[in-house]
């Protein structure tokens, strides 16, 4: 696999600014985070806006909690920003600002689960872990396991086929290109195999392509989702230079109950501070 992908990712990888040879530490963490769950070109001018303003993780510690969900925009899933925000803190007061290089001590930081500690690990500062994200547990059940998906969640099987197969020279470059090519070819839905550079050996597609045999995989649903009025409720927020009264936010969404029940989970998640007289804001407090 090694002397396929590599020459493959050569030609073919992204010019994306947290890979570029003058990247930083903060700026692979920001993109990891930015990157869990939303697609890159939506990410792309987000990251640039971000580093620009907080190009160290001192510059967005001094912020408030609210300046960092502001600047999230409509990324999604906005606890992200709080999680970096808090993961900003600990580097200032643990680590004297400077994000650290140990996978122990990165998963550690409030916020920073095993995958984003390995990627930053790797990334940033070219150790050995392996990287399991989606894109990569998917062409690993294809190519290896002659799987059309893997299962739900990452198991201790995928873990030990991820660390056999990573090499011990250069590894970020190993992980950043299977990565590279589940992202750009061997998608979920309409994998390219006549241009993937693994399809001589692949035992997925040697095996004839078969379907998915496990439980079936569903898309996550949208609209009229409390996803959905969460996102309506934090726009306002997001977008008033002050505290909102509770009849703005009640305009948002016509169910009283499912916008209730949406503005509790976002007070409860430390998204949204209530205050005196029916007024919300953005979060003033600890992340």
């Amino acid at each position: 696999m090694l002397d396929a992908l590599i020459p493959w990712y050569t030609t073919h990888a992204r010019d994306l600014p947290w890979r570029a040879e003058d990247r930083t530490p903060w700026g692979v963490l920001v993109s990891e985070i930015m990157l869990q769950q939303t697609p890159v070109a939506r990410v792309e001018p987000v990251w640039h806006a971000w580093v620009r303003r907080w190009p160290e993780p001192a510059d967005l510690a001094k912020e408030e909690p609210g300046e960092a969900i502001r600047a999230w925009g409509r990324l999604g899933y906005p606890r992200r920003a709080l999680r970096l925000h808090g993961a900003a803190r600990a580097i200032v007061d643990e680590h004297d600002g400077r994000v650290p290089s140990s996978y122990e001590e990165l998963i550690e930081l409030p916020g920073i689960g095993d995958y984003t500690a390995a990627a930053v690990a790797s990334f940033a500062f070219g150790h050995r872990h392996p990287v399991l994200d989606t894109n990569v547990r998917r062409v690993l059940a294809r190519a290896v396991s002659g799987r059309r998906y893997p299962p739900n969640a990452t198991t201790a099987a995928e873990r030990r086929l991820a660390e056999e197969l990573l090499p011990y020279d250069d590894a970020p470059t190993w992980s950043v290109a299977i990565m590279e090519l589940g992202a750009l070819v061997c998608t979920a839905r309409a994998p390219r195999c006549r241009d993937c550079p693994l399809t001589e050996t692949c035992a997925w597609r040697l095996a004839g392509s078969p379907e998915h045999d496990g439980p079936p995989r569903r898309g996550q649903a949208w609209a009229g989702t409390d996803r959905q009025v969460r996102g309506r409720l934090m726009a306002v927020l997001r977008d008033a230079d002050g505290p909102v009264g509770k009849e703005r936010l009640d305009a948002v969404w016509a169910d009283g109950v499912q916008r209730e029940r949406a503005l509790d989970g976002l007070v409860a998640d430390g998204l949204v501070e209530p205050l005196a007289q029916g007024y919300y804001r953005l979060p003033s407090g600890p992340a």
